[in-house]
């Protein structure tokens, strides 16, 4: 029988964040979904029928009042958090309809713009997992699983890419810190462009791009006791294989978080 969690979910109202927030609500598990958009969650509130196991939070995550506050509320509903999923973000399609398919450039991008998606796909998982880490340290127990992209849209896609391999490299980070404590921290990525509202016109149909509940068995293996001591690894949701036993699909699209081959480029104390 699998173990009832409590689950926050940073842009918990749409896209990603709701298709996990579902899946993971028919498993039996507590949902916190935390998002900026009122209408969104004003939406959710309508269509949830369960209101025992859901308590919707409308917050900024990146503010730290917003952080705490909903984690707070957590905490009153709940008794605590188990899971956290850093998983509110903007892409690019939020400068300009076209911004997927005509980049941003250098030139075009201001440091304001920077800023804005640094708070939001950076920041807001600092505040979110700042808030919840004493809880999850208390209990011995706890899950940070953070939402970045693939290596090919941190490449090529400003300013998008550049705040998601800052979540990627700090996710690296708390994972090495955190050994030891009984908190994993670990990445999902869908593995394409996934039909959600952050993603605009991309040049593809919608009904080509994945779904947003890939991201469910991922989140539904990594939150469960199976999972217990395995850090630092990120999931391409996309490649996981129903037709294997959850380890084995996580084995199957798993790799270390962040570029461990490069590590050997280290010339510190080096008599050059």
């Amino acid at each position: 029988m699998t173990t009832s969690r409590r689950v926050v979910i940073t842009g918990g109202a749409s896209g990603i964040g709701l298709a996990v927030a579902r899946g993971l609500h028919r498993d039996g598990h507590s949902i916190v979904a935390v998002d900026v958009n009122e209408a969104a969650l004003a939406a959710c509130r309508e269509e949830v029928k369960d209101a025992e196991r859901w308590l919707f939070v409308h917050a900024d995550a990146a503010d730290e009042d917003g952080a705490a506050s909903a984690i707070e509320q957590a905490r009153e509903r709940f008794g605590g958090v188990d899971v956290l999923f850093n998983n509110a973000g903007i892409a690019v399609g939020t400068m300009r309809e076209d911004a997927e398919i005509n980049r941003p450039t250098i030139e075009e991008l201001t440091p304001d713009d920077y800023r804005r998606f640094f708070e939001v796909n950076v920041l807001a998982a600092v505040t979110m997992t700042r808030a919840c880490i004493g809880d999850l340290k208390g209990q011995g127990w706890g899950r940070i699983i953070n939402n970045t992209t693939s290596y090919l849209t941190m490449h090529r896609v400003q300013p998008y890419g550049a705040t998601k391999s800052g979540l990627e490299s700090v996710s690296a980070v708390w994972a090495s810190e955190l050994e030891g404590t009984g908190i994993t921290v670990n990445i999902v990525v869908p593995g394409g462009p996934t039909d959600t509202p952050l993603v605009k016109d991309i040049g593809m149909p919608r009904q080509q791009m994945l779904r947003p509940d890939v991201l469910v068995p991922p989140l539904q293996w990594l939150i469960s006791e199976e999972a217990d001591g395995l850090s630092g690894r990120r999931f391409v949701a996309g490649r996981w294989d129903t037709a294997l036993t959850p380890a084995a699909a996580a084995a199957k699209c798993a790799r270390s978080i962040g570029w461990p081959e490069l590590t050997g480029d280290v010339v510190w104390g080096s008599k050059q």
